[in-house]
């Protein structure tokens, strides 16, 4: 609890930790030119997520404006819709788009996430605002405005979550979406330092969510537009303080009623590093299985085992998993699985199917492929456990391995090989042999939306830094008009 007086009225100065946050929005130059190069690729992958994510109609049934027909002045562009919408909704639908697949890039430490879900926020606040200034007379944002802002929104969601879990105190990471893409926003929109750390205030004191929908027996759907919803109430909040809406100075530290003592049980945060480019360079891209993070070079031994194992699936006796603790606390499940929002948090499901069928898509965690009854032959089969090398590594700040290894035993005494991958192929140590695959993962995306002269335009512009860098927000956005 804090030292201060519950009833003590007298206003504090600001949190030093949204005081920080407001420094590094406000006055830091992001000068890293990996740093750059990092966020065009993914700002490629979000975008194409979010393509491939409008295949499917329980993620297009949210989209569009709230109240059907409506027009928005200068309305911010959704891709790959013919949607106009004010901020707010279009930083929800392209969130809940970006992040629908559970595809697009992650973040691993003590708190998980995926920062690229701030681009909600920043492509739905930043077009409005570029077409509400053409409109003006005034000079819209570039394509390189959004990069930086892409940096400095993944610095703070990602140092936030180095040393701090939320998700042992039941909070969904989507909070620090909030955050990050609140700070940003406010950035957006011209605040001063003091109306930066009002947003931010805003942001923390707002209802954060329960990570229930992401576990069993409640794993559902909510989980892939968490973070549009996130991100939107980030882009409101932001807003209503560049009208005058007063901040909550102590937000985090008021004793009894702020963030700490109700809902991290009296502790403080803690840091690990200052602001920088840290999490942009060291991102990790789900590059080739649209699967939860920790389960990623799972999928990859899996592949690997599967001409091994494809045609003797009924011979198996067991399937030894080694995973993270992380792993193992959040994705080993057992018993059945509901809907595709279960079964793609679920290791052995993302195990099996590889094995099985030698690929995993989207496609693979649908109700058709879900009924081939030697899936769930196989999940019964596996015994999944930590290991600690594993657990090390992944915490260790200067490697951040994902580990996990697979070994199939069969009922005549033989085996396989035990196939360990200690960094998936969109770590930061496999970014030479990643990048080409990624690329191709965005080309393609756009082809499932677009003609194909119109895709060819959009990844060639894209794959030029300099002449990305310098076209109007407003423009890029409307390439991806249908």
């Amino acid at each position: 609890m804090s030292s201060h007086h519950a009833d003590a009225n007298v206003r504090p100065d600001p949190d030093p930790e949204l005081v920080a946050i407001a420094d590094y929005v406000c006055d830091y130059e992001i000068d890293s030119a990996e740093a750059i190069t990092t966020a065009r690729h993914c700002l490629m992958d979000s975008i194409g997520c979010g393509m491939l994510a409008l295949q499917y109609p329980e993620c297009t049934k949210h989209l569009g404006p709230i109240v059907p027909g409506t027009t928005v002045p200068n309305g911010a562009k959704v891709p790959g819709t013919q949607f106009a919408l004010d901020p707010v909704k279009a930083a929800w639908d392209i969130g809940a788009m970006v992040r629908w697949l559970d595809f697009n890039d992650t973040w691993l430490a003590a708190e998980w996430g995926h920062p690229s879900d701030n681009l909600g926020a920043i492509l739905g606040l930043g077009d409005y605002l570029s077409r509400k200034a053409v409109a003006e007379g005034d000079a819209p944002l570039s394509v390189g405005d959004v990069l930086h802002y892409m940096v400095k929104a993944h610095e703070i969601q990602g140092v936030l979550a180095l040393e701090n879990s939320y998700n042992r105190v039941g909070l969904d990471h989507v909070l620090l979406v909030k955050a990050a893409s609140a700070g940003v926003s406010a950035l957006m929109l011209g605040q001063t330092k003091d109306q930066v750390i009002d947003t931010l205030s805003q942001a923390w004191v707002d209802g954060q969510s329960l990570r229930t929908y992401r576990h069993a027996p409640n794993t559902g759907s909510r989980k892939s537009w968490a973070a549009g919803d996130a991100s939107s109430r980030a882009v409101r909040l932001a807003m209503m303080v560049s009208k005058g809406e007063m901040g909550l100075p102590s937000v985090l530290s008021a004793p009894v009623w702020g963030f700490y003592d109700v809902l991290f049980k009296g502790n403080k945060f803690s840091f690990q590093r200052d602001y920088g480019s840290y999490v942009m360079e060291n991102i990790l891209f789900k590059i080739s299985f649209p699967a939860e993070f920790h389960a990623q070079t799972a999928v990859e031994c899996a592949m690997t085992l599967h001409p091994q194992v494809k045609d003797r699936i009924d011979e198996i006796e067991r399937i030894e998993l080694k995973t993270q603790e992380s792993g193992v606390r959040i994705i080993s499940k057992d018993g059945p699985l509901h809907n595709p929002a279960d079964r793609d948090h679920c290791l052995q499901y993302m195990v099996a199917v590889p094995l099985i069928f030698g690929h995993l898509t989207a496609d693979d965690y649908e109700d058709d492929v879900a009924a081939d009854p030697r899936i769930d032959q196989l999940r019964e089969k596996m015994v999944v456990a930590e290991d600690p090398r594993y657990t090390e590594e992944y915490l260790d700040p200067s490697k951040r391995a994902i580990g996990n290894a697979v070994q199939v035993f069969f009922k005549d005494g033989s085996s396989t090989d035990k196939i360990e991958v200690d960094y998936p192929i969109g770590h930061r140590r496999r970014r030479a042999e990643g990048i080409p695959v990624l690329e191709a993962k965005f080309l393609n995306a756009l082809k499932t939306r677009f003609p194909k002269a119109q895709a060819q335009r959009i990844y060639d512009l894209c794959q030029d830094e300099q002449a990305l860098m310098a076209t109007p927000l407003n423009r890029f956005m409307d390439l991806f008009s249908i």
